[in-house]
């Protein structure tokens, strides 16, 4: 019996002993399981398989992502949905400093990018126009691209986006305000001014964005008309397209986000974000709406900039494009419902800013 006993006791400690090993690392097991369950995955095999893939399916090679493990299939699928033909305005001296420049960063991000010149330049997709270079030929210079766009290209875009060759823009969040509207509604979008022309006209250097049915009217009915469309030659090119859009009864469309935040702008981030407010300054008297300068200037889907030098553009390129606060990630808005031929997006709402680094204070927006 002692023997028995004995053996008995030594058995139990040993199952005793085994079972809180196999307890402790079971345990170990489950919590690292919680725990994993609450991290997203990260599955290189299937980012490999679907990196591939984009680059077998990749017909130009700008288009490839600037990070191949970054998730782009909504910005992929708008670059489908929301075809943009992006023209700059440009001339042989810019060619080499400002042009290519565009083409080698935010440029590649249009789905067909174009140079109008008066010469051809190897480097450049350019159109060479016939018309003589100068601040006073630009109205003829913007007839003579968009005829060009027009007759050659027509069924290859849905909107058809004009910048200047000192413009940056972020193509993404131009494809997401295009989005809900229909290409065949009468719409030009851009930074609205209010002068001169009843419903505003849009500034030519951050660039302005011309519907399907917008650049038909512009060019079977608005060029062709001295009535419609002045055929003189006028270096502000930027308020007689808004003049000749109000005559085609082309709607002026608010670029505004749904914050009442603007999205395109004229002059560098910095002349809008800093809040040092000159009140003489031009454009506080041409905004078509009232805006605010600091961060709630702009929306977080700003769209373009003007005056931006080649080193800037490299730089927001490497901000916008590159640079990632590791561990936070921002959530994709719902994309808007798609509207009929002739149908706008509500006005937005202007909200009190929750920042505090804006350049007034927040109750000066009450009144």
């Amino acid at each position: 019996m002692k023997e028995q006993g004995g053996y008995s006791t030594k058995h139990m400690l040993f199952a005793l002993s085994t079972s809180m090993f196999i307890g402790f690392y079971v345990a170990q097991f489950i919590s690292n399981m919680l725990i994993s369950e609450s991290i997203p995955s990260h599955n290189i095999q299937e980012e490999k398989r679907n990196n591939n893939f984009s680059l077998r399916t990749c017909t130009n090679p700008d288009s490839v992502p600037d990070h191949p493990f970054d998730n782009s299939i909504v910005a992929d699928q708008l670059r489908k949905e929301v075809r943009i033909l992006c023209w700059i305005m440009t001339n042989p001296n810019n060619h080499k400093n400002k042009s290519r420049h565009i083409k080698r960063t935010w440029g590649k991000r249009c789905n067909i990018l174009l140079f109008m010149s008066s010469e051809y330049d190897d480097e450049l997709p350019t159109v060479k126009l016939d018309v003589e270079e100068g601040r006073v030929n630009l109205w003829r210079k913007v007839k003579e691209a968009f005829k060009y766009v027009y007759k050659h290209h027509y069924n290859d875009a849905d909107w058809f986006y004009k910048a200047d060759d000192d413009t940056y823009a972020i193509m993404e969040n131009l494809r997401y305000m295009l989005y809900p509207y229909h290409p065949m509604t009468p719409v030009h979008f851009g930074c609205k001014f209010k002068a001169y022309v009843k419903q505003g006209f849009m500034a030519g250097g951050p660039g302005y964005v011309l519907s399907k049915e917008a650049l038909r009217r512009f060019v079977v009915e608005g060029i062709p008309s001295n009535k419609i469309c002045i055929n003189d030659t006028n270096e502000f090119e930027d308020f007689e397209i808004g003049a000749c859009m109000e005559n085609l009864n082309v709607t002026a469309g608010d670029s505004r986000d749904w914050n009442g935040r603007g999205r395109m702008f004229v002059s560098v981030p910095q002349d809008h974000l800093v809040p040092d407010r000159n009140t003489g300054f031009w454009y506080w008297n041409f905004s078509f709406y009232k805006n605010d300068e600091g961060l709630d200037c702009c929306s977080d889907n700003a769209i373009s900039f003007h005056y931006v030098i080649p080193e800037l553009m490299y730089t927001m390129d490497y901000l916008i494009y590159h640079l990632k606060p590791y561990g936070i990630v921002r959530e994709l808005h719902r994309l808007p419902a798609k509207l009929k031929v002739g149908e706008f997006l509500p006005p937005p709402i202007e909200e009190i800013a929750n920042s505090n680094e804006d350049s007034m204070d927040d109750d000066d927006r009450k009144h």
